[in-house]
């Protein structure tokens, strides 16, 4: 089993134009799941989530409303802020970039590669992508057809005095870097799609003119302010930039981001962070672990779900889900269905439905109420005895083969299979806790403790049984935890487990190696019935 580690591990910071959508709660969403992974494990976590306040389409969306961009950057801050409480995310910060701390070190960063050379005045030309704030170089506006792959709106031509960042400086470095470590960028197809671009990769501008005052100012010119995508990418740093939690970055930070913008997080990011390798006073400072770039939602007709589309699930109808499902239902299927592959995916209220009751309420549900109520039926709700003895139920090997499948499971969750510091497939993840849920049930079919009971000879037998699918369903929701927590946290309460404030007690991490092994529970807990954890959804 892995031994515990320190892990870091952000989302991107999101744009205060509008307040947030689907497409936000899935990347913070997804995080939050491998936060909670690793938390299990017993790891130091840190986990940081927020927004990116500087944008030009900040300013100008707060000008349309009779706001200051100061005024509308907190107010939809605040929003996104309340989203993420509301949806249980453990982020143990929360950036913005319009405050002291995020200002002063951004400050601190380009004035040292100023200082170094690394930045230096020029002026460009060329093509503007206005929605994605995002320069474009020639080859690729003109294979986009002068149109934004977002949003297929033209591109605009600027030509302004600027000062650029010497990313061309660091190519044959970044390319080293992509072959010594070929898990920095995943999936696979999109290392190597960076990879070919690296190639071609000039030197890029990192500031602006014209932001009436809105964002960080380039040290030594007032009139220029550091471009909104420089002064983002910096938050990775500048919030675990203290002597506490510097730490977190030694270890080697895990981005998880939209396939959008890829570009700034897999090239110029690590390219600014070799520069600042090079300064004294930064010798701490090294590149990310991995960047992971998911693909996006689509709608039933197949379009991109996205805020400029006017297709996207805002936070009434996220609400909505959570109203009608549950919260835990939403986490399971964001986290099982998503697009964190290279292809997108489907989200449709049809789906939902569907993965709501084959996964969660007739497999997980029906499995603890079924246990559970007949605990409480047979053996007056208190746990019964294991019996160790040559029971029908032992001979025919099925009580060995539930516990052999209960270690192979654990194992898969575990293992070395599972990335040190990602995790690749979270379907993957959730299957081994699903698995023994399953198994469970098909021991109940094939034991039959509810026939069992009809002879009171055989209830050593029935108790046997029931003491082994209460213990697999136990370990099986210790696995599962990270998906549907507030769930496994109630079945725990049910079967007299401490285990949420074992947690609360331990800075927020578990203790899976113990928590995983067989025989934990205790004959003559009581064990409690209660509500359907998932109740079967009808569709209306």
């Amino acid at each position: 089993m892995n031994s515990p580690e320190t892990f870091y591990v952000t989302t991107p910071i999101y744009y205060v134009n509008d307040r947030p959508h689907l497409g936000h709660v899935y990347t913070t969403m997804v995080a939050d799941v491998v936060a909670r992974y690793h938390r299990l494990k017993g790891d130091d976590v840190f986990f940081l989530t927020g927004v990116d306040e500087h944008a030009a389409k900040v300013s100008d969306k707060a000008a349309e409303n009779d706001m200051s961009p100061q005024q509308w950057a907190d107010q939809n801050a605040a929003a996104f802020a309340e989203v993420f409480e509301k949806l249980e995310m453990t982020n143990n910060d929360f950036v913005r970039t319009s405050s002291d701390q995020h200002k002063t070190k951004v400050t601190e960063y380009v004035a040292a590669l100023l200082k170094s050379g690394d930045v230096y005045e020029g002026e460009y030309e060329g093509w503007y992508d206005a929605g994605q704030e995002e320069y474009i170089p020639e080859n690729k506006a003109k294979a986009q057809d002068y149109k934004s792959e977002v949003n297929g709106k033209p591109l605009v031509r600027k030509a302004e005095k600027n000062y650029f960042f010497r990313l061309s400086k660091y190519v044959p470095a970044l390319l080293a870097h992509f072959e010594a470590n070929p898990d920095f960028v995943q999936p696979d197809a999109r290392r190597n799609e960076i990879v070919n671009r690296i190639k071609e990769a000039m030197d890029v501008p990192i500031s602006r003119t014209g932001s009436g005052g809105w964002g960080i100012p380039v040290p030594g010119d007032e009139e220029q302010t550091i471009y909104v995508w420089i002064d983002a990418l910096f938050n990775y740093l500048t919030y675990v930039d203290t002597p506490e939690r510097q730490k977190y970055w030694e270890a080697g930070a895990v981005h998880f981001i939209a396939k959008d913008i890829l570009w700034f997080h897999a090239c110029i990011w690590p390219a600014m962070l070799m520069a600042l390798q090079k300064i004294d006073g930064y010798d701490w400072v090294r590149l990310p672990q991995q960047v992971y770039a998911h693909s996006y939602w689509v709608s039933d007709s197949g379009q991109k779900m996205s805020k400029s589309l006017g297709n996207f699930l805002d936070p009434e109808a996220i609400d909505n889900y959570v109203s009608e499902f549950g919260l835990d239902a939403l986490r399971y299927f964001l986290a099982t269905r998503g697009p964190l592959g290279t292809t997108d995916s489907q989200f449709s209220a049809d789906l939902f439905a569907e993965v709501y009751n084959s996964d969660l309420a007739n497999t997980f549900g029906n499995s603890c109420s079924r246990v559970t109520n007949m605990i409480g039926k047979y053996f007056e709700g208190k746990l019964p005895e294991f019996n160790h003895r040559d029971t029908e139920a032992q001979r025919d090997g099925m009580g060995k083969f539930l516990q052999d499948e209960v270690i192979d499971a654990v194992r898969c969750y575990t293992g070395d299979d599972i990335d040190g510091y990602s995790i690749m497939s979270l379907d993957e993840l959730s299957s081994p806790g699903l698995h023994l849920v399953r198994l469970v049930d098909g021991y109940i079919e094939q034991t039959s403790p509810f026939k069992l009971a009809k002879d009171p000879e055989k209830m050593p037998e029935v108790g046997t049984i029931l003491y082994n699918c209460a213990e697999a369903l136990r370990i099986a929701s210790v696995l599962l935890w990270p998906f549907i927590p507030d769930a496994c946290e109630k079945f725990w309460e049910r079967i007299g487990c401490d285990y949420a404030q074992q947690m609360a007690d331990n800075g927020g991490c578990g203790k899976l190696s113990e928590w995983v092994a067989w025989g934990q529970l205790k004959p003559g807990t009581a064990i409690e019935k209660g509500d359907a954890l998932f109740p079967r959804y009808q569709v209306k």
